[in-house]
């Protein structure tokens, strides 16, 4: 499904002050660096790059943060998208560490970016980990303490299952541990402000602006859209799983799930979450949940393959719900919606210099929140000059989806639609 714009039943949308609509793009416009995605990578871009005095224009499909950046679970979750021994294996060491300083670099950036541009966006502390599978604990404690004694990482403590039933309001879950170092936010509302800070500094932003294709011409590059065109020195790609059709390696390496979200009204349940932290459990598929500033539960969970979403997203999300919090049978849900996000095969981020002045990030495989506005801010200063930080990126492992164009779609439905089946069994 492509974005058009905010979903109708987005509470995101519903509670959000809008952005003021920017206009599309008309005729033939100069730029140093032009961005392609007015979501949290792009915007980071444009951030790093207006607030150095460098002319930054961003073309938009369809309306600033309306793609995953202002549909998502909203979750911040400390380190990278895989855990670090997963990195150490398949890079060693070194770079797993420098993985490690780069998301608590990514975690700074976040706070610091919320904090000195003041945006509103609800920050709260503390994320849950929930296993829904007994056993796991010696896990768990192994976890921590490699964290511990090789990273210097004192933010996770173990719960056993009668704590995690207080923080959690139910007892389905099997213990699990508590990531003091996450937390969850509105996404909405951070990507809105970093839009307002872009423009603030000098960023042009155009909406309603889709890329139809970009070439090398004379030493630059031309960006092209259905009624203008940019002529840039350097070209920044985004827009994770809306990413389609930027580049046949970008297409060949990110693919785009749906994920579906549903808001209940007002709970008298403070049971639920009492900490106010979020909170998210071990299934392939993930649910994830947390409470809103005004005593609603928000509830993630179930997921699909196709182009086309459920004509009834309420009632897709809800038995997701149901199996977590039974007791919620009877609870009106006041809006539901769903939006695409970009996977790769590892679920690592594709983050890459595709040819020279032409930088891509995509495939942040749910970890966006916290990482996409630094990756964001690192493909600036790469555009800049300044390649240290996504030279580490660009080294994680990320190989197109088996199959090639004809296959690699139901290879990966099959995947999935594997896993989603265990998941249902545990």
């Amino acid at each position: 499904m492509r974005n058009q714009g905010h979903p109708a039943g987005s509470w995101y949308a519903a509670t959000a002050d809008p952005f003021p609509e920017q206009p599309a793009l008309e005729g033939e416009v100069r730029a140093d660096v032009c961005v392609v995605g007015a979501g949290y990578t792009g915007l980071g871009a444009a951030l790093e790059l207006a607030s150095r005095g460098v002319r930054v224009v961003v073309l938009e499909a369809a309306r600033v943060g309306s793609g995953a950046s202002g549909r998502n679970g909203g979750q911040i979750h400390t380190g990278q998208r895989r855990e670090q021994a997963w990195l150490e294996a398949r890079l060693g060491l070194e770079d797993a560490r420098a993985l490690w300083r780069q998301a608590e670099e990514a975690r700074d950036h976040l706070y610091g970016l919320i904090r000195s541009r003041e945006i509103d966006c609800e920050l709260r502390d503390g994320l849950i980990h929930a296993r829904h599978r007994p056993g796991g604990e010696a896990d768990d404690a192994a976890f921590i303490d490699h964290m511990r004694t090789v990273y210097g990482c004192e933010r996770y403590s173990l719960l056993d299952d009668q704590a995690m039933a207080q923080a959690l309001g139910t007892d389905v879950y099997h213990g699990g541990l508590v990531d003091a170092g996450g937390g969850h936010l509105h996404p909405l509302k951070l990507a809105l402000g970093m839009a307002r800070a872009a423009t603030a500094d000098g960023a042009v932003i155009h909406e309603m602006s889709r890329v139809t294709g970009w070439r090398r011409a004379a030493g630059r590059f031309v960006v092209e859209t259905s009624r203008g065109r940019v002529v840039c020195d350097q070209l920044i790609l985004s827009g994770d799983g809306y990413a389609d059709g930027l580049s046949p390696v970008i297409d060949a390496r990110v693919m785009p799930i749906n994920n579906f979200i549903a808001v209940t009204e007002p709970l008298d349940r403070p049971d639920i979450l009492p900490s106010g932290m979020a909170a998210a459990d071990s299934r392939f598929v993930v649910n994830y949940f947390r409470r809103t500033p005004d005593g609603r539960l928000l509830f993630g969970g179930g997921e699909t393959y196709s182009m086309a979403f459920p004509s009834d997203i309420a009632g897709f999300v809800r038995p997701h719900m149901l199996r977590i919090y039974p007791d919620l049978a009877d609870v009106a849900i006041s809006h539901a919606w769903g939006g695409s996000l970009g996977v790769t095969v590892h679920r690592t981020p594709f983050v890459q210099e595709l040819e020279p002045g032409v930088r891509v990030a995509a495939g942040y495989s749910g970890q966006g929140v916290m990482l996409a506005p630094w990756v964001g801010a690192l493909l600036g200063r790469a555009a800049l000059g300044d390649t240290e930080g996504t030279d580490v990126l660009s080294r994680l492992p990320c190989p197109p989806f088996p199959g090639g164009p004809l296959l690699r779609w139901p290879a990966l439905v099959a995947g999935m639609s594997w896993f989603a089946l265990r998941d249902r069994f545990g």
